[in-house]
């Protein structure tokens, strides 16, 4: 079988790709080793995917290049994406700034992308494995799949990240960068819960279920967003979004009372209750449990007239910058998103075309170019996609 492009991945940005490029007259081929199409996007978002991000700058990427994303992010934006959702009437809404989901289900953004590729002639195929990938003698890629021999002019590596196996995640796209002389960078999990291990666990035993706004800090960046106390750690959007810029030894910080100036807090709560104890006032502005905890392990619970002034003021200090001591991640099983991949130096911000092997392109998360929560990840499969598509 002959192509002019084939994308191996059929999730945002792979499928993308070949809508632009089909609109081309392109000849595109799609394959997938899963069972579907667009397996993360359909469990993306609790169900409703978060399909983009209105306020996506380059500022919201992690990448050993931070300039790599300015180019695609530029030519292909929020509002393009959105324009394609309004065409196919998909319902959507607006749940905390910038962040847009589908009213109803995401299957409807997997079900517009694969009608996209219907209507430019675009081959879909699913649970067809690619094996024995090569660069043809006369030019191209070829590669053995159920369907049979096939052959492309330009080969469009989409296979995503190592998050979430149980998707069907695989290393495949980092292993095809490697065989056509790619480095890829390090690789980890990233927007991951973080575990708490040894006496840090057992401080914190029994507030699984706890959450409470927050800011959490670590490497020069913080998030300010709910953290959430799990069986083994701490989950939430901001522990999420600060697990991409923590790594085991990282000093790990969280204002408990964000946006608050916990000492003035406290001394309010003396004047007004000076008879109560500390785990009292405390719970007036912390979740009852966690405050009642915090005066069992580290602060001295005794009627609020007792305390000095510098001694709450200690407390409130101690309260915006409460140190947490994680141990890890949960790792891929429920990380979002892959840190690292294919060294983007090498592949061209235009066109996602590999400098070391012409035809050979790289788009969506396989490269090393991480988002944020919220939509970004999904904005650059979008904009990646679209930016490849015009090229191949």
């Amino acid at each position: 079988m002959e192509y002019d492009v084939l994308v191996v991945g059929a999730g945002a940005a792979g499928l993308m790709t070949a809508i632009v490029a089909g609109a081309r007259g392109r000849r595109v081929l799609v394959l997938d080793h899963a069972n579907r199409a667009g397996k993360k996007i359909l469990m993306s978002g609790g169900g409703r995917c978060n399909f983009t991000h209105t306020a996506t700058t380059p500022a919201n990427f992690l990448s050993a290049n931070p300039h790599f994303c300015k180019s695609a992010l530029a030519r292909y934006t929020p509002w393009d994406f959105i324009a394609m959702v309004d065409r196919h009437r998909i319902a959507w809404h607006e749940k905390s700034p910038g962040q847009l989901f589908c009213d109803e289900s995401s299957k409807q953004i997997v079900r517009m992308l694969l009608d996209e590729c219907a209507a430019v002639g675009v081959r879909v195929e699913t649970s067809c494995a690619v094996s024995r990938l090569r660069a043809a003698t006369a030019g191209g890629f070829a590669c053995e799949t159920p369907l049979g021999h096939v052959r492309a002019e330009s080969l469009v590596v989409a296979t995503g990240g190592l998050s979430i196996p149980s998707l069907g995640a695989t290393g495949f796209g980092y292993e095809v960068a490697k065989q056509f002389g790619h480095a890829v960078l390090p690789l980890r999990a990233g927007l991951v819960p973080l575990t708490l291990s040894g006496k840090h666990q057992e401080r914190f035993e029994g507030l699984a279920g706890v959450a409470l706004p927050v800011e959490a800090r670590a490497n020069g960046t913080a998030f300010r967003d709910a953290m959430l106390f799990t069986h083994r750690g701490i989950s939430g959007p901001a522990i999420l979004q600060i697990s991409s810029y923590w790594e085991p030894g990282t000093d790990l910080r969280i204002d408990l009372m964000p946006g608050l100036d916990a000492a003035q807090a406290l001394r309010e709560g003396r004047a007004e209750r000076p008879a109560a104890e500390l785990k009292t006032v405390l719970s007036s502005l912390l979740p009852r449990r966690l405050a009642e905890r915090l005066c069992e392990v580290w602060l001295p619970n005794r009627p609020m007239r007792q305390f000095r002034d510098a001694e709450l003021n200690e407390m409130g200090a101690q309260l915006a910058d409460w140190p947490l001591v994680a141990s890890g991640t949960e790792g891929y099983r429920t990380a979002e998103v892959t840190l690292g991949g294919v060294d983007t130096d090498e592949v061209s911000s235009s066109t996602m075309m590999s400098r070391r092997h012409a035809g050979l392109y790289f788009v969506g998360e396989v490269l090393d170019v991480t988002g944020h929560l919220g939509g970004y990840n999904f904005q650059w499969a979008w904009a990646s996609g679209h930016a490849a598509g015009l090229a191949v």
